[in-house]
């Protein structure tokens, strides 16, 4: 849809966020992208394999940008950092001058706070949430001071939004952030958790995210896998977000939208050093083409993405 000043507007945005994925080598020993079976993700890029040297590419359904995490600042990206730049647009390790995390100090949350994607977003009248439900001891935890927020949950509440709970699990108004919630049972023991398949994870992802103007999901298990996981485990990971994604993207029209999916900073590509890297990230934009070039215009770095959203919805 253009307006009346000729700007491209887009229905809905689903921003799909990958927690530490970067574009690695083509080594089987390190990197499960080698090995994995992900014929969705190849499918995006023209059957090729998501590694390091990638070109920007336009595909019938999908552009792929090879996008900066390194934002011009020395050391190695991180997560706190990195996922400011994601949901304020600014240049957050150039402004505290280093890369920070994994979660944010005070000069980072107070940007954040100020900044924050959503609060725009909500201040302009539309609406938006981060579909990921959180346990009661998340909460508890927050309460009493033993953990802090993390850049993602610090910016929604930041714009007045509450996070979801296990009610909304319950519910069907949010998701686990293993898809399925299947660890909601197993690990957390809620026996009332909804279990879906990868098939209907993904159909209830495109279902959420149709309700509202902008919404945000958090798969952070790749970057748990990245830190300490096995490669036989960052395959089977990876095999799975590729199910997910193809019941999703098979639910999700183009007039729906747009489909974003990035990450904050390299690691799972680097199975076995369980630093960060220093790869850059891969974005895909996903729906229809003339929405795409528009979104992608001003696109290299992570701190393009909040500018893009504004000018698609606003």
């Amino acid at each position: 849809m253009v307006d009346a000043s000729g700007i491209m507007m887009v229905a809905h945005i689903l921003f799909l966020f990958l927690d530490g994925v970067g574009l690695g080598l083509d080594d089987p020993a390190t990197n499960p992208f080698v090995t994995a079976s992900i014929p969705t993700i190849t499918g995006l890029i023209g059957g090729r394999k998501l590694l390091a040297g990638l070109p920007r590419l336009e595909g019938e359904r999908a552009t792929f940008i090879p996008t900066d995490a390194g934002l011009g600042v020395e050391g190695l990206p991180q997560s706190a950092t990195g996922q400011a730049a994601i949901v304020t647009g600014r240049n957050i390790p150039q402004e505290i001058g280093r890369h920070w995390g994994p979660k944010p100090d005070s000069r980072i949350a107070n940007l954040i706070q100020t900044h924050s994607l959503f609060k725009k977003l909500i201040q302009s009248g539309k609406t938006t949430a981060l579909l990921n439900a959180y346990p009661d001891r998340y909460f508890d935890a927050v309460r009493s001071g033993r953990r802090i927020y993390s850049a993602i949950p610090l910016a929604v509440t930041a714009a007045g939004l509450p996070l979801f709970d296990v009610g909304d699990l319950v519910a069907g108004r949010a998701l686990s952030a293993d898809f399925t919630g299947e660890g909601w049972r197993t690990a957390l023991g809620y026996a009332k958790a909804p279990v879906y398949s990868l098939s209907e994870a993904g159909d209830k992802l495109a279902e959420l995210a149709r309700t509202y103007d902008f919404s945000f999901f958090e798969h952070w298990p790749t970057d748990y896998a990245g830190h300490r996981g096995t490669l036989a485990e960052a395959i089977k990971l990876l095999e799975r977000f590729d199910a997910v994604l193809a019941a999703l993207l098979a639910a999700w029209g183009e007039d729906n939208g747009l489909i974003v999916i990035t990450s904050d900073h390299g690691n799972l590509e680097n199975i076995g050093d369980r630093r960060h890297t220093l790869n850059k990230v891969p974005t895909f934009v996903i729906g229809e083409p003339d929405a795409r070039r528009a979104f992608t215009a001003d696109l290299a770095d992570l701190t393009g993405f909040a500018p893009a959203i504004s000018q698609a919805l606003l």
